[in-house]
């Protein structure tokens, strides 16, 4: 910074606060609000069944929040622009699909200096045209931020200029984790998963993992934390019974007491067909828990050395079940390996770190 006046940094995110990109988008306006050296502001993309509950909680809690129209990409750039107009950002970032796209036409229409595009997954639902759109846009972004080593290299993959790609690892909050966990001995022998029941997310393979242990005699029982549309959620309780194992299977729904959670349990599976960088298996590393992930761009990453977490074939249900039969047999092994993944976390996935590291970028770019 020269000193002379704070950054002004708009971040545009969706308006479902159950994603990773609202999550990260959140915390760096909170990181923001607690720098000397910016002036944040999160605008949302309004969604049908938006939780304004929530957004009023932020409000009132001081996070300086605004909403903006989602009628038609067109009145979303737009109203955006407009925005951007009146608050005058000296740089926006716009985070996720399909709000990179029209984050980014928004502050070019209001000629905004700087330029960010933050991709949080390795897959998402690009037609040809958005991805030419994509490809147009990455001309006039200053950088294209990835929420790990394997979405920069997706982005790669997408023809994005490899120059402005760059990887800016996700961070948790480590607080709700910075007491000694439970002992091992006292946690409850059961697999945990959190995450949105939704395609992205593999919860049949881990049911049909759990369905094998029991046909080798192994009951295992599983707690699943997430919200899903409930066609989504039916068609997993009915492969549930189908498999045997209905009583085996806790359905919580949406909860607030995932630390908690994660605290009671040993082992926690993040069970999907594809990543960003997943807060959740971070949360459960940092909790002490005994982790499994599967085999896939995100995840990979942060299992690539084996001593922190094992990861298994992606739809793979036999590989999954040896993998949690491996866990709950060598139970020293598993407890020796959940205390690495805690070590690891808190070394290298704290929010601190990410947020300075968004910062030094910021001032970099701005300073160009």
């Amino acid at each position: 910074m020269n000193g002379l006046k704070k950054i002004r940094v708009l971040h545009f995110v969706t308006g479902g606060f159950s994603g990773g990109a609202t999550q990260v988008a959140l915390g760096l306006v909170r990181a923001g609000m607690e720098s000397n050296d910016q002036e944040p502001m999160l605008v949302l993309r309004k969604k049908a069944r938006g939780d304004q509950r929530r957004v009023q909680e932020l409000k009132a809690a001081g996070v300086p929040l605004h909403q903006v129209n989602n009628w038609t990409h067109l009145t979303t750039i737009w109203e955006l622009a407009a925005f951007c107009r009146q608050f005058k950002p000296d740089v926006v970032l716009a985070h996720g699909f399909s709000e990179h796209l029209w984050g980014r036409y928004a502050a070019l229409l209001a000629k905004v200096p700087v330029v960010v595009q933050v991709e949080h997954n390795t897959k998402e639902r690009y037609t040809h045209w958005r991805l030419a759109q994509s490809r147009w846009l990455a001309q006039y972004t200053d950088k294209i931020v990835g929420c790990s080593e394997g979405v920069r290299l997706a982005l790669l993959q997408q023809g994005l200029p490899a120059e402005k790609c760059i990887a800016i690892p996700n961070g948790i909050n480590l607080q709700p984790f910075a007491a000694e966990p439970p002992p091992w001995s006292s946690r409850l022998p059961k697999v945990l998963m959190v995450a949105r029941i939704a395609k992205q997310k593999d919860h049949a393979t881990l049911i049909a993992a759990i369905a094998k242990l029991r046909q080798q005699g192994i009951e295992l029982p599983l707690t699943i934390v997430g919200k899903g549309k409930s066609r989504m959620v039916d068609a997993l309780q009915r492969l549930g019974a189908d498999l045997g194992v209905a009583d085996l299977i806790d359905w919580r729904g949406y909860s607030n007491q995932v630390p908690e959670l994660l605290a009671e349990h040993k082992y926690f599976v993040q069970c999907t067909h594809y990543e960003g960088m997943p807060l959740t298996l971070l949360e459960a590393m940092a909790a002490g828990c005994a982790v499994i992930g599967s085999a896939v761009p995100g995840v990979q990453e942060v299992l690539a050395e084996q001593s922190f977490g094992l990861l298994h074939r992606h739809r793979d249900a036999d590989h999954l079940a040896s993998q949690l039969r491996q866990l709950m047999e060598q139970d020293e092994s598993a407890a020796a390996m959940a205390q690495r993944a805690r070590e690891h976390a808190f070394v290298n996935y704290s929010k601190e770190l990410m947020n300075e590291r968004y910062e030094q970028l910021l001032q970099e770019l701005v300073a160009q």
